[in-house]
């Protein structure tokens, strides 16, 4: 899978170790940035992952910040993207089965490494369910300039 990661400097360690995870997975991943720890606009990491996602240049995003709640706010502002502030497993997988989820968010400041490796292999390991979702999907993105 082709996956997209962006991260702030509160977000960067975690959001270096899960890279580094997909990338032995064997996933195709592309980093954004930052890359450094030094203090950094969280919304300009937030839009180029978004702008990846809705592109069609990666299946997948993953934000990671302090809270996951910036990033999550700045990604769902572009057409196309559904953004998902995520702290555990079942909420990973409902929003990928459910609401056909494209971009995940953590705040390196909220969750574990640990956890943070299986809230993002849920997400990205589970597929859109489909059926009944599909339609209350179509009902979310109707604001979207039609690209749900």
């Amino acid at each position: 899978m082709r996956i997209v990661a962006g991260s702030d400097h509160a977000g960067l360690v975690l959001k270096d170790h899960l890279v580094a995870r997909l990338r032995a997975q064997g996933h195709e991943v592309e980093d954004v940035g930052t890359l450094t720890a030094a203090s950094c606009d969280y919304p300009d990491f937030a839009r180029a992952v978004a702008r990846t996602v809705a592109d069609g240049g990666a299946e997948r995003g993953l934000l990671v910040c302090g809270t996951g709640q910036g990033m999550a706010m700045t990604a769902n502002r572009v057409p196309g993207v559904r953004a998902a502030v995520v702290s555990d497993t079942f909420t990973a997988h409902a929003t990928r089965a459910h609401n056909d989820a494209n971009v995940l968010c953590i705040g390196q400041r909220v969750v574990g490494s640990g956890l943070a490796e299986d809230i993002l292999d849920a997400f990205v390991q589970t597929p859109f369910e489909g059926g009944r979702h599909s339609g209350r999907l179509t009902k979310m993105m109707a604001n979207d300039g039609g690209k749900a």
